[in-house]
């Protein structure tokens, strides 16, 4: 896909009312315009004539206090329930559009603008129904509200939690229906007013009658009820304390965060999981961050709090759940994807799996036959997180303000796309542009869950003197690949500094200044990730530090060094590293347990320190390899260790 540069031209007539005036070039252009490298400014170029106030359409409800905002800066027209040809119809008209989750902006509505629309603004946090390429090709900004429904999440998470450990919600429609044990009941005799008909039952032979049958029941046996018919069966709604009970929380972000300051004030010992959390953040809260693997064994309660991403995706499995203590309870009030629903009914059904508490689902609404939903041990609620009063506000004024302050040129802290860099830059920098986020991907993942990445140095190795490399791309790009495996987050130009400093991710740059010609932007890229665990002790460096380190060849991304052992792989596919005992044969038997479980390999590459000693084998493949074949690989002996990650 062509990359775009956008620039703000003036109009060479007098404008008209709301008209924005923008120039898109194309990489693919012949004779693309000359942009004289100039530092990044505080600044977006989308802002409206002097003469008019701008158009934003409203196409979802949004809370009064957001309205009242935006009218204060521009003309708002509320139309709610509209289809998509409505949308297209209107969309040329306005300036700036804003949507909740049901209106899909794809990129009919982008070209229905016809230039005019400038940004779009999601009232919440997911963007998936933003065409986000769409976005970025017709210049538009493209802004969320992450923030203001934290605590009302939290507040739901707690409440499920509770609501689940009690059985409130078997408890409540059983008392609404009437249903209760006839035990121990009293009859008056109308012949004999001093006798009484006691009517004894063991309690586990006791019938269940509804108020309406309690009459009906006496009546019919001749006597006159003495006393109020029945008992409530509270021996069915018998739950769990949560003092001293081990929650684990799957994600430390602002949510999480929230969850376990709530948490221990009910008495609960948090835990949590999140390999990219940093320590003491947690520590000031009072929170342990563990491996994934002690957080499956310990807990008793685990709530979810991470976003949906190609990592956490089904995060909790069949696997996992045969990691679990039995009558474990689990909370979801995150994305329902990252829980495997057949996998969990399954645990359910086992025992493995006391009760579940969800209020997202894979497919929502649910169908109504979902066993999942329909199960007595499961409490559910239909995407309520962010659904109070306050939250609903909270979410209006947040994304007025960004829409408001885009348009008035502002950075937007908030925004998910719109890169602003000047067409020569980015084709020079293209391939470098992958191996930054092909590196920033590779090293994340050898993370090992508990620490969390808080500081990571980079270094170009370039002929080019420091004046004549600008590098801001290139360290958004970095920034992109270590956040996004591990979070909902879009990284760009635009708000990478910000995410790294919102994440406690300190960024230092190096640049040597190599001989040669200055006509190649630059050799190579390397990363060091300093005070982190490390999943494949191979990736580390003499000091202790992760080091990766990458070059382009032909046109393409290249690993060339893991740790101390030189490699020379291309970055595509998923890759396997193994550290083993540098002896013949064990190429061959890696290649054939690959082939045996049908994983197609497409390049392998082993760098030694001298023969017979330390070697890492690194193996590029088409396929994920399943477990078994992952096993079978960790069982040759010469192979110390091994690591598989995805590219």
């Amino acid at each position: 896909m062509a990359a775009f540069s956008f620039t703000l031209t003036p109009p060479l007539s007098k404008p008209s009312p709301s008209s924005l005036s923008w120039t898109l070039f194309s990489l693919s252009s012949p004779t693309p315009p000359y942009f004289p490298p100039k530092p990044l400014r505080k600044t977006l170029v989308v802002f409206s004539s002097l003469n008019a106030k701008p158009t934003i359409l409203v196409a979802e409800k949004l809370g009064s206090a957001g309205i009242d905002l935006l009218k204060t800066f521009a003309n708002v027209d509320c139309s709610y329930d509209m289809t998509t040809e409505d949308l297209c119809a209107k969309i040329s008209l306005c300036d700036a559009l804003i949507v909740r989750s049901g209106t899909k902006v794809t990129r009919q509505v982008f070209e229905s603008s016809a230039g005019r629309l400038k940004v779009v603004g999601r009232a919440g946090v997911g963007i998936d129904n933003v065409d986000l390429a769409a976005a970025t090709e017709h210049g538009c900004l493209v802004v969320n509200a992450p923030t203001a429904n934290t605590i009302a999440a939290a507040e739901h998470g707690i409440a499920l939690l509770t609501a689940m450990a009690r059985n409130i919600a078997l408890a409540s429609p059983d008392v609404k229906a009437g249903n209760i044990n006839l035990c121990n009941t009293s009859y008056k005799s109308p012949k004999k007013s001093d006798q009484y008909l006691l009517l004894l039952l063991p309690s586990s032979q006791s019938p269940v009658f509804k108020p309406s049958q309690h009459r009906l029941l006496a009546e019919g046996s001749g006597c006159g009820v003495a006393a109020d018919v029945g008992k409530w069966q509270r021996s069915k709604y018998v739950g769990v304390s949560l003092v001293g009970k081990t929650l684990v929380l799957m994600g430390f972000g602002k949510v999480g965060s929230e969850v376990a300051r709530r948490a221990k004030g009910l008495g609960m010992h948090v835990i949590a999981y999140d390999p990219y959390a940093p320590a003491d953040r947690a520590r000031a809260i009072g929170v342990e961050l563990v491996s994934l693997d002690e957080a499956f064994s310990t807990a008793d309660f685990i709530s979810l709090h991470m976003p949906l991403t190609a990592t956490t995706s089904k995060i909790l499995n069949d696997y996992a759940f045969s990691k679990m203590k039995k009558g474990v309870r689990i909370v979801n009030v995150a994305r329902g994807g990252v829980i495997d629903e057949e996998a969990l009914l399954r645990a359910l059904n086992s025992g493995i799996v006391a009760q579940a508490a969800l209020d997202v689902f894979t497919e929502e609404p649910p169908p109504k036959d979902n066993m999942l939903v329909l199960h007595e041990n499961v409490t559910v609620t239909p995407h309520l997180g962010a659904s109070t009063f306050e939250a609903q506000e909270g979410v209006a004024i947040e994304i007025a303000e960004a829409v408001v302050g885009a348009l008035k040129g502002e950075l937007a802290a908030t925004a998910v796309n719109a890169p602003m860099v000047p067409a020569e830059v980015l084709a020079e920098l293209a391939p470098f542009v992958l191996l930054a986020e092909k590196l920033g991907r590779l090293a994340v993942q050898l993370v090992a869950g508990g620490g969390g990445v808080q500081s990571v140095k980079i270094t170009y190795a370039s002929a080019r003197g420091p004046d004549d490399l600008d590098t801001r791309l290139l360290r958004a790009m970095i920034t992109k690949g270590l956040i996004e495996p591990i979070s909902s987050v879009f990284v760009n130009l635009v708000n990478a500094d910000f995410t790294a400093k919102q994440r406690g991710l300190k960024i230092a740059e190096e640049r040597i200044v190599l001989d040669g010609s200055p006509e190649k932007p630059l050799e190579f890229i390397q990363l060091q990730l300093a005070n982190v665990e490390s999943k494949f002790a191979g990736a580390l460096s003499d000091l202790g530090e992760i080091k990766v380190q990458g070059m382009v060849k032909e046109g393409l991304p290249h690993l060339t060094m893991v740790g101390s052992f030189g490699v020379d792989v291309s970055l595509e596919g998923s890759l396997i590293l193994c550290r083993q005992v540098d002896q013949p044969g064990i190429i061959g038997k890696v290649g054939s347990i690959l082939g045996e479980g049908n994983v197609n390999v497409n390049f392998m590459s082993v760098g030694r320190i001298a023969p017979r000693k330390q070697a890492v084998m690194t193996i590029g493949v088409d396929e994920e390899p399943d477990t078994e074949t992952l096993k079978k690989i960790g069982e040759i002996k010469a192979i110390e260790e091994f690591v598989f990650l995805k590219l």
